[in-house]
Formats: C-alpha cells, sequence, structure tokens
C-alpha cells in the first residue's frame, strides 16, 4: 500500500488526480522492480517521492509479446530526442502503447539505458544479499530480467527503455550532460494505455547519475479509468503520424 507523501521544501506537490476513485496505489521503493498489466483506457500516474528519483520503464504489447516499444520509431516519428507531455510511445508495429497526458518535469530520457551489476559494482562497491539483504545494491539490467522472467521473457527480449524523471541533455561535442537536479520531490507523469500493456520498470539510479553514494528513490503509482484517447486529443493532434499511429492502435479493437 502507498505510503504518506510528504515533497520537500523545494519540491512540487502533484495536483489532484483527473479521475476518481483509484483502481489502485502502490509504493515502489528504491530499487525496486515491478511488472504489471496495465488495460486500454487505463491511466498509470507516477510521482517521485524524492528528488532525484528515476524510474526506467520498458513497455510491451501484453497480447503479443513480440511487439514491443521501439525507441527509434518513437523518436523520429515525433521529431524529438526526449519524451514529455503530448507524446506518445510507439511499438514496433506502428502502433501506440502509451501516451504521456501530463508532465511535470517537461524531459525524459530516452537514450541512456540502464545500470548494470558491474556498473554498480564499480561505483558504490561490492554488496552482496547474503550480508546485506535488502539493502543489497540493486542494479536495473537484473531488476528488470526478474521480472520478464515472470512472462516468459528474457534477456534477448530487453529493449530500449524509457528513463522517467531523467534530463540527459546532448552538448555541441556531443557528449552527454546528466541534469542533478531536475527531478524535484512530488514530479508527475500521466500514462495513458491505448493498448494493453505489459509495463515493467525499476527503480535503480541512471546510469550517469553522478552521485558518488548509493541512493535510488521511491515512487508512488497510481492507476484509474480514464477511458482510452478521444478524437480531440493533444497526443494524437501533435502531428500526422500520431494520427495514423492512434488508427493503426485502434484498428486492433474494432471487432
Amino acid at each position: 500500500m502507498s505510503s504518506s507523501f510528504k515533497p520537500d521544501p523545494a519540491g512540487t506537490t502533484a495536483p489532484a488526480l483527473p479521475f476518481q476513485p483509484l483502481l489502485w496505489q502502490e509504493t515502489l521503493e528504491h530499487g525496486a522492480h515491478w511488472s504489471g498489466i496495465v488495460r486500454r483506457g487505463t491511466s498509470l500516474r507516477i510521482t517521485a517521492l524524492q528528488a532525484g528519483a528515476n524510474v526506467a520503464a520498458l513497455l510491451y504489447n501484453y497480447e503479443s509479446l513480440l511487439e514491443r516499444y521501439n525507441m527509434a520509431d518513437t523518436l523520429k516519428s515525433q521529431h524529438t530526442a526526449y519524451l514529455t507531455a503530448g507524446c506518445v510511445c510507439y511499438s514496433d508495429m506502428g502502433r501506440v502503447l502509451c501516451s504521456i497526458t501530463a508532465d511535470s518535469c517537461g524531459w525524459h530520457d530516452t537514450l541512456c539505458g540502464l545500470s548494470d551489476a558491474a556498473m554498480v559494482s564499480s561505483r558504490f562497491g561490492l554488496s552482496r544479499f547474503q550480508e546485506q539483504r535488502n539493502d543489497c545494491y540493486q542494479n536495473g539490467r537484473d531488476g528488470v530480467l526478474n521480472e520478464l522472467g515472470k512472462y516468459g521473457l528474457g534477456k534477448r527480449d530487453l529493449i530500449a527503455n524509457i528513463n522517467f524523471f531523467t534530463r540527459v541533455a546532448v552538448d555541441e561535442a556531443g557528449a552527454l550532460q546528466f541534469d542533478a537536479h531536475h527531478c524535484r520531490a512530488g514530479d508527475y507523469v500521466d500514462l495513458r494505455f491505448e493498448m494493453h500493456t505489459l509495463l515493467v520498470l525499476s527503480t535503480c539510479q541512471h546510469p550517469l547519475d553522478p552521485d558518488k553514494h548509493y541512493r535510488p528513490r521511491s515512487v508512488r503509482l497510481q492507476a484509474w479509468v480514464s477511458g482510452p484517447a478521444p478524437q480531440r486529443d493533444s497526443c494524437r493532434d501533435r502531428c500526422r503520424e500520431n494520427e495514423r499511429g492512434f488508427r493503426n492502435t485502434e484498428m486492433m479493437f474494432l471487432a
């Protein structure tokens, strides 16, 4: 169950949810991994409970798991290198898995992938369950593989992920610049799901996070019934490519 939420003094408080009642809510603790089926017409709010949060997300069509989020098509179709409100997440079949209907950050990283065990141990030192138990250091790659295994998926099914709440910009020399002050406590992103989606999440630190200490942050999940995208919608109307993407998706459900 969700714990109480108190943003830090410099943070922001997420506005009230647009629909009630909630279907469910829960808190993902720091360094946790999670998976679930989010049905078409359901919206999910992810809220950062602490400044500096990062949530790695992978998306698959639950009815046909070979169809999954495609980073390249998502970015080139919408002429962007990052995601924010008004963007959608495309599958490799040209359909819309989910839409970003609200967002307090303005920038979510699409380029930098997941942390792994070697990266975490080299940066923070060795940490084993045998000694630290649940306080041992976690990494994003092993966490999402743990979740994918519950659905018969494995290493070959790892895809480019989204890192919600993280801003990584590219400077003129082509170097990646991590913004350590981008995510505030209380920042949120709302996802409206346009097909039945297997959603996999990890709250481990971003691989470019310069923090010298192992310090992943917790987030809150809240789901409600919003219905699928209406005919006049900011995500649908963003560009002609999105209009086609929604039509391709809706054709799946006409029968």
